[in-house]
């Protein structure tokens, strides 16, 4: 899967993480650029006053693509979150006209040090989560922080318990090279939400940590958006 991280420079997205605030590259570039390729995108936005933008770009260059395509955006304050998240229902509005086979892929700002401990997700992160995301008309993938898995299984395992109420679609099984690639979606199919499991550059994750997700959980309800080593490693267990 192919990332982007998009910012907005004046009027015009842009691909840039902050903190920089600029790029030799514009969003509608880089979707011109990916339309040789068959492989899926991952628009991540930074800001709400890109996503409107983005999203009328991502209509008119891809109108007519195929691939898979994912939104993601820090909706909600999570575990040692400092950053402002995007305001939920804003985002929701701007994304909700995209194709229903569109994964949405809704976070929580989270902040993590090594002298901090790991406080995992709490019982109000998920519940105020599946409470947005219960009446969505597209597939809902939830990222977490690898780090705070060990003290989250409880409440992650409930949150993905709640879509039992909706139709099972089938789904391919993951693949650790490409977690993103995958879409969810027929004429009248519901949501269906699954964990996409990341860590950040100098996160401490220990591996035996992710195996209770593993064992729990079917192979289409969990993603991994790891470095390669741990991928390898983890695909071994």
């Amino acid at each position: 899967m192919l990332e982007a991280d998009i910012v907005m420079r004046g009027d015009e997205p842009i691909m840039a993480h902050p903190p920089d605030t600029d790029s030799d590259i514009t969003l509608r570039e880089w979707l011109e650029g990916v339309k040789v390729h068959s492989k899926g995108i991952k628009l991540d936005f930074k800001s709400q006053e890109v996503v409107s933008p983005s999203v009328a770009l991502l209509e008119e260059v891809l109108a007519d693509s195929k691939r898979p395509v994912w939104v993601n955006a820090d909706i909600l304050p999570g575990p040692g979150g400092q950053a402002r998240p995007l305001e939920p229902e804003a985002f929701l509005s701007a994304v909700t006209n995209l194709p229903t086979d569109t994964v949405l892929s809704l976070g929580w700002t989270t902040g993590w040090t090594a002298d901090a401990g790991s406080p995992g997700y709490s019982w109000d992160n998920v519940q105020q989560m599946e409470e947005i995301c219960r009446t969505l008309k597209h597939p809902v993938t939830f990222p977490v922080r690898a780090a705070f898995l060990a003290q989250s299984l409880s409440q992650l395992t409930w949150l993905l318990q709640q879509s039992h109420r909706m139709q099972e679609d089938a789904c391919p099984p993951v693949c650790l090279s490409h977690p993103a690639e995958w879409g969810i979606g027929s004429s009248g199919a519901t949501v269906k939400y699954t964990l996409t499991v990341w860590t950040g550059q100098s996160d401490r994750v220990l591996l035996q940590d992710l195996l209770p997700y593993r064992k729990m959980f079917d192979i289409s309800r969990i993603y991994y958006d790891l470095p390669d080593s741990q991928r390898t490693e983890l695909s071994m267990i």
